[in-house]
């Protein structure tokens, strides 16, 4: 069994977290991470039988996330007054994050700290995810294939006119490809990452899992 897709990023992620319970609003850019989805059904979704990795479905990448971020390190479970979503919100994210359950951790974690309420923040997610082409290259993966983290990157600064090598990183677990993170102002314009999320994936032969 592969480590959890939790584990991974505890074991993985670059930067540390400050400590938790930060002043909503208090951020300087925002990472966008766009998850393959076929991955995180390998590292997580298929132990919980989740519906997004049902055969057929055709899924390439989803929002992780969008993250307040700190030049160095990032803010987590912020102090707001701002309401949680209900559960329509949540349920009405589901195309973008793959899930509500996904859409309402999300928001728990990352969306309190941005100083928005719940709708706004979901609003901003889903215009930040729009913002971005998708290669559509990705959804002809019918089996898997073994490339390098930089051809991942460099097809989406292809099909992403002004996108820069230095605003997008690509990151590996368990030797998949993971995610795709983008750098964003918080007006979401593309920016340079931070020294603790520019760090590539170095694998030559990461797995980009077929497309389900």
């Amino acid at each position: 069994m592969r480590m959890g897709w939790a584990a991974v990023a505890l074991a993985l992620a670059a930067g540390t977290a400050r400590a938790e319970g930060e002043r909503a609003g208090d951020f300087d850019y925002y990472v966008m991470a766009l998850s393959w989805s076929a991955a995180w059904c390998e590292l997580e979704g298929d132990d919980r039988r989740d519906p997004q990795c049902d055969a057929g479905r055709g899924t390439t990448f989803v929002l992780h996330g969008l993250w307040p971020q700190y030049e160095d390190g990032w803010p987590g479970y912020c102090r707001t007054r701002e309401r949680d979503p209900s559960r329509a919100d949540t349920a009405a994210m589901a195309d973008v994050f793959g899930g509500a359950g996904s859409a309402f951790y999300q928001w728990k974690k990352h969306g309190r700290c941005a100083g928005l309420s719940a709708r706004d923040y979901y609003a901003l997610a889903r215009k930040a995810f729009r913002s971005v082409t998708i290669p559509p290259v990705f959804a002809k993966i019918d089996k898997d294939l073994k490339v390098p983290a930089e051809v991942i990157e460099g097809a989406f600064i292809e099909s992403n006119p002004g996108l820069k090598p230095d605003q997008v990183t690509v990151t590996c677990a368990s030797g998949l490809i993971q995610d795709v993170r983008l750098c964003l102002t918080p007006d979401l314009q593309p920016r340079r990452c931070g020294a603790d999320v520019i760090r590539d994936c170095t694998l030559k032969d990461a797995v980009l899992e077929a497309v389900r």
